[in-house]
């Protein structure tokens, strides 16, 4: 047991970014190890100029099953291909994103390799002595952080939320080999097709990687109080987003939902009104630029970790901010 592995992801012929987040997280550990830090890709067509920027974001290695039918997911052929894998190069620790894709394709490979694995990891750290891999994840509905190990089975695999780290820096210097390998006809199920696929609700799709997500939370007392938060989000190019509470009280649709429960994001800009920044919270939005928090309380927890506070009536603040913005626009035109 050696290497460890990240798993990158592509959309369209495009390296999404969570295949950056995880090799920051990756590159930790595999220091810690001692041993080469690894990503894998199971896709086609992408040139090795493409695959050459996860070597410059941290890994030491690119291995590509490079074959058409892993174009489109079929868990069950992606996970015939990287059980294969593990079986063959018996990788340390194998890392995913907790994407769709992270969050299918894991369970079922580590059933295959009979491994333990830890989902919707928040923290990842190495144990001395005993070389595991230490998963820390929200647990009893986000009340507290449970640190899991798995001393008898390997590899060690979990799945690492996105948006909870930030991509190392580009470093045009690094070199490492890319490696291509060829997909076994044996592992394409041909039992499952992909007949079309159907786009989120409009506006779901992009909370994670907005660069503007304006927030409420239980302080906007009533479903419709959210349309003068949707008008900022309209204003500055942004999102919507929420508090528990606020969906646990029905006043917007769980993929909304932002903290150790529901989504982790990590926009330029957070803008959140009655927000109070419980632990749970904070944890979903600790690695943003810029935190600007709006509270008629001065004591809240949410103003720890703001960069701009106002201490107000959130419905005579965001209003005027509302009418603020739409007559800057007017004048800049």
């Amino acid at each position: 047991m050696s290497y460890v592995w990240t798993l990158a992801e592509q959309s369209h012929g495009r390296l999404r970014d969570v295949s950056f987040e995880l090799l920051s997280r990756g590159r930790i550990l595999a220091d810690k190890l001692d041993t080469k830090l690894c990503s894998l890709l199971l896709s086609s067509g992408l040139a090795d100029e493409t695959l050459r920027e996860l070597i410059h974001r941290g890994a030491d290695e690119v291995y590509m099953v490079d074959d058409p039918r892993l174009d489109k997911f079929v868990v069950e052929t992606h996970s015939n291909v990287l059980a294969d894998l593990v079986r063959r190069y018996k990788p340390h620790t194998i890392l995913a994103a907790a994407t769709s894709t992270g969050r299918t394709l894991m369970p079922h490979v580590a059933i295959k390799v009979t491994a333990g694995l830890t989902a919707d990891c928040t923290e990842l750290d190495i144990e001395e002595g005993t070389r595991l891999l230490l998963q820390t994840r929200p647990a009893i509905g986000g009340n507290i952080m449970a640190t899991i190990k798995s001393p008898h089975h390997w590899p060690q695999m979990a799945t690492v939320r996105p948006k909870s780290s930030r991509p190392l820096a580009l470093d045009t210097t690094r070199v490492g080999n890319i490696t291509r390998i060829a997909m076994q006809d044996v592992h394409h199920d041909a039992r499952v097709k992909v007949l079309g696929l159907r786009p989120y609700e409009e506006g779901l799709a992009g909370i994670e990687e907005a660069d503007v997500v304006v927030a409420g939370g239980k302080g906007m007392k009533k479903a419709d109080n959210f349309s003068m938060l949707r008008d900022l989000a309209k204003q500055l190019g942004g999102v919507i987003g929420g508090t528990r509470d606020a969906v646990d009280r029905g006043w917007l649709s769980y993929p909304h939902q932002i903290g150790l429960s529901g989504k982790t994001i990590s926009p330029k800009l957070y803008m959140c009104a009655g927000v109070s920044g419980s632990i749970q919270h904070l944890a979903g939005i600790k690695t943003s630029e810029y935190i600007v928090a709006i509270n008629q309380d001065p004591d809240a927890n949410i103003f720890q970790v703001a960069d701009f506070g106002i201490v107000g009536n959130l419905f005579e603040v965001v209003p005027l901010i509302n009418a603020k913005l739409e007559a800057y626009k007017k004048e800049d035109k």
